[in-house]
């Protein structure tokens, strides 16, 4: 079989069950063992013995054979016996990572029974195969093994073969959290806004003053940026539809990017290097996180933290600075920030956007995997974060806050002032506003796994 019918039959099988349109993206579709003791409360069963060193010989044959049969489209299942003759868990990793691109028919069968095997865990109904076995796995950080990265490349750029460069140049990338998103990367070059095999960020787009946009109704959601003195609205559906935005705000160079599968809207400061950086989406994810990447230097970047984290900036050490990002309604946002500019009605581009692009895919919780869940909040409860100027993260619930608040109250904690205006902000000790941004409770807690939560918890 060739190499662009094997591309072929990944794509394909990894999209099965899973109907894109161009308004709906779809991502968004050795020696010695350690031993793990989960706490009481842990939803997930323990981890069993893990092996140190090199893979099993005979696992590792395992998978070089069945790997070997997908590439040359021969794959009938019979390959994974070697695999769980083996039974190094660790291999697991790659079992997961075929049962995103194997969702349906003998093979996914056969996956599925090699995954249950090597972990011990019996298969769960009702799931999608590779979201549960990557949750399982993420829950009870399960290692990997030297070689995992250089095997999941192989696999991986099969679909999007630039993709080696982020495996070629990893500094600090966890290829165990990373998935397929459904898409290529965006690889057009900056300004170009044309159509693409991806999620297309816009870059420099146009923007009308408030009275240009009566267009959208007051009661629906903008994520709202000041920079010098200048706002910008963007509204929601279409930030869902493009995800990232490459811009001008108040003199100073922005990116954008807005992760609808972690409902994160947030701006970083492009301007700071030698050459701007310019943001776009890889299509690969991070525990349901959409990854970037600098179009430039082709170093990925964590989408929620501005880390650089492979690549040259990641080199350099390169961490991106953020401004607050407000989600908030049109009708407040307008009343608060009158002399506004807001995203054209279409784009500058002359796309004609739903209002509801991606209907009810997120109703029944995230779609992809993001491992163990901080049981404090639902896990898609809306928060607003921020990082203290002592390296403290701190969430804060928004309907609690704006509930015990009140408009214009205000609280202390942790030495900052948490206060609803216009929107949630929080102020350090001299009154100066700090970056924020509002995104699910399971994404800030696993970025921030340490955050505080306001008020103070029992």
């Amino acid at each position: 079989m060739s190499k662009a019918a094997v591309v072929f039959l990944l794509l394909v099988t990894a999209c099965t069950g899973a109907t894109q349109t161009e308004e709906t993206p779809a991502e968004e579709t050795g020696a010695g063992t350690t031993t793990s003791t989960e706490p009481a409360d842990q939803p997930y069963p323990s981890r069993p013995e893990v092996p140190t060193g090199p893979l099993d010989p005979t696992t590792a044959e395992g998978v070089e054979e069945l790997l070997g049969s997908i590439y040359s489209g021969d794959f009938d299942g019979a390959q994974t016996v070697k695999i769980t003759q083996g039974g190094d868990v660790r291999a697991a990793w790659i079992v997961a990572d075929l049962l995103r691109f194997f969702q349906s028919g003998p093979p996914r069968d056969e996956l599925v029974f090699t995954f249950t095997e090597l972990t011990g865990i019996p298969w769960e109904p009702g799931k999608v195969d590779f979201v549960w076995a990557f949750d399982l796995l993420m829950a009870w950080d399960l290692p990997d093994w030297d070689q995992y990265s250089e095997v999941k490349a192989a696999l991986y750029t099969r679909v999007q073969p630039s993709w080696q460069k982020f495996f070629d140049e990893d500094v600090s990338v966890d290829w165990r959290h990373v998935t397929w998103g459904g898409v290529l990367a965006d690889e057009r070059p900056f300004d170009d806004n044309g159509p693409c095999n991806c999620i297309p960020s816009l870059d420099n787009p146009l923007t009308t003053p408030t009275d240009g946009g009566d267009w959208y109704p007051d009661e629906r959601i903008v994520f709202g940026v000041v920079v010098n003195g200048e706002a910008l609205a963007l509204p929601k559906h279409q930030m869902e539809i493009h995800e990232m935005l490459n811009l001008t705000l108040g003199g100073r160079d922005l990116g954008i990017p807005y992760c609808t599968l972690c409902g994160s809207a947030q701006a970083y400061f492009t301007d700071t290097l030698d050459e701007r950086v310019v943001l776009r989406t890889s299509g690969l994810l991070s525990r349901s996180n959409k990854m970037m990447y600098d179009l430039p230097t082709g170093s990925l970047i964590d989408t929620f933290t501005g880390e650089a984290t492979s690549g040259p900036l990641a080199e350099a050490g390169v961490v991106l600075e953020q401004t607050t990002v407000v989600a908030s309604t049109w009708g407040e946002w307008k009343a608060a920030h009158p002399d506004t500019q807001i995203l054209a009605q279409d784009g500058g581009i002359g796309r004609v956007y739903s209002f509801d692009p991606l209907g009810n895919r997120d109703a029944n919780g995230p779609i992809f995997p993001i491992g163990e869940v901080d049981e404090r909040l639902s896990v898609q409860e809306n928060v607003v974060g921020v990082v203290t100027p002592d390296g403290t993260a701190l969430a804060i619930p928004v309907e609690a806050a704006k509930s015990s608040l009140g408009p214009g109250g205000e609280s202390e904690y942790q030495g900052v002032t948490i206060r609803f205006d216009d929107a949630i902000r929080v102020f350090d000790a001299d009154g100066r506003e700090l970056a924020t941004h509002q995104a699910f409770w399971f994404a800030w807690s696993q970025f921030h796994p340490d955050t505080l939560l306001w008020p103070e918890q029992p």
